[in-house]
């Protein structure tokens, strides 16, 4: 991403206009006259998706969690370890966290995810099982998280990663407690606890065609066969520089054959860190690829990211030395990944705007002995922004008390100021405008201009 700084001229109005001290473009910014991806999937009939964490959904995460994608996954907060430590406790506090915030936002929610053999509660696998009393806690875990949730969700994750590389089922609590039919009874339960939920398989490592994709195929063909509650398949696609498969366009199409939707799940590729211009380059390429390979079949509902920011993303605790898996930065700033996906669902490229486009100026509409109001208003002529971020830096120890229609937080002597949910637009032409209080003692001059 190109930077683009903001040289701003000093004005008056009452005791004066400053510059502020730094229009910094954020990396939301920087694409802003670029529609955004839910947008674009959508006019395609697609999905794009992304990972949460719940208690970052404010602020800048939040922001672009709420602008660029049409679905959320929750990336811990529904499993079963985490809605239920303690047998008989529960805390859906950051899983009804996420659904609030996709219903405000326009989203739908992939429910993520209810048997799986990883992320338990020890209670659970420490446990010493029948069969009958094993079959009666998945059965009633299912009915308690789908049924909370019930005409809420668009999909579940109803098994995950059942199976072994070869194609063998994996051994786990379910597998040995109740047999490979035990994917089959969690379909059944979770389709009475909400008949409109689309249910789905998970796995990894299936996006080609292979012995693991061919067991998985195998599967959801007997369980059609046998009238089974399957709508479709999710291909996580936690990928590997370079290695996007080549078969992967005709492993969706052949699920799709089985009359059975197809969505890319948990999608991130991972590179040896540190990223540099030629494996970026390398990353967008995959990410288009898988992009395109989903948007060739019909059936292929579309693609949801494994957390949207490298500051979020899984991949550097669980491969140490590899990182950079994601379409943003770990300061939010797209990488070639995110023109790529936008590219692929017919957005155009990016071009910076002129670094005069877009302005900021600070006033002081009024002051008195110990406070005064304080506006900015940010104005493009030439670009637009979807985004803004403004800062300045006090010169005489004034402190904000309050501001409105901007988020804003002051650190020492130096504020920050970002877009609130409903006013990152600036359109060519148009401006906006946001506005705060504070107090001083002794003087209050305008803040000093920088440059960032």
């Amino acid at each position: 991403m190109r930077s683009l700084r903001t040289g701003l001229s000093l004005g008056s109005l009452l005791t004066g206009i400053a510059t502020v001290g730094a229009l910094l473009l954020t990396a939301p910014a920087a694409h802003a006259a670029d529609t955004p991806l839910r947008d674009l999937a959508a006019a395609k009939g697609k999905v794009m998706g992304t990972a949460v964490t719940g208690s970052k959904l404010t602020g800048t995460y939040g922001d672009i969690a709420g602008r660029e994608f049409n679905a959320l996954t929750p990336g811990n907060a529904m499993k079963w370890g985490s809605v239920e430590p303690t047998r008989g406790s529960f805390n859906w506090a950051e899983a009804d966290q996420i659904v609030a915030f996709a219903e405000a936002h326009g989203q739908q929610v992939r429910g993520h995810t209810l048997v799986w053999h990883s992320q338990n509660p020890s209670w659970l696998t420490n446990g010493s099982w029948t069969p009958a009393q094993l079959s009666q806690l998945m059965n009633d875990h299912i009915a308690l998280e789908v049924g909370r949730y019930k005409g809420r969700l668009a999909t579940w994750d109803v098994v995950n990663e059942p199976f072994n590389e070869d194609g063998t089922y994996r051994q786990t609590l379910w597998y040995n407690g109740l047999g490979a039919d035990y994917i089959a009874q969690a379909l059944t339960a979770a389709r009475a606890a909400d008949p409109s939920a689309k249910l789905y398989i998970n796995d990894y490592n299936v996006e080609g065609v292979n012995a693991k994709s061919t067991a998985l195929y195998n599967l959801v063909k007997s369980l059609k066969e046998r009238g089974v509650p399957i709508d479709g398949v999710g291909l996580q696609a936690h990928l590997i520089l370079g290695q996007v498969p080549s078969t992967m366009q005709q492993n969706i199409q052949r699920f799709a054959d089985l009359g059975v939707d197809v969505a890319i799940t948990e999608l991130d590729i991972r590179m040896q860190l540190p990223a540099d211009s030629a494996k970026l380059t390398q990353q967008a390429a995959d990410y288009k690829a898988v992009m395109n390979a989903c948007l060739a079949v019909s059936r292929c509902v579309g693609v949801t990211v494994w957390g949207f920011t490298d500051s979020d993303s899984w991949i550097p605790s669980t491969f140490p030395g590899q990182g950079a898996a994601t379409p943003y930065d770990e300061n939010y700033a797209p990488k070639p990944a995110y023109h790529a996906i936008a590219e692929s669902l017919g957005g155009g490229t990016t071009t910076p705007p002129p670094t005069d486009a877009c302005t900021a100026a600070y006033s002081l509409p009024s002051q008195w002995n110990t406070g005064f109001t304080g506006q900015v208003r940010i104005a493009c002529s030439g670009a637009a922004l979807s985004s803004w971020k403004v800062s300045w830096t006090f010169g005489a120890g004034q402190q904000l008390t309050q501001a409105w229609n901007a988020s804003c937080t002051q650190s020492g002597a130096t504020v920050t100021c970002s877009n609130a949910s409903y006013n990152g637009t600036v359109p060519d032409g148009g401006s906006v405008t946001f506005g705060f209080n504070g107090s001083w003692s002794g003087s209050n001059p305008v803040p000093t201009v920088t440059l960032g």
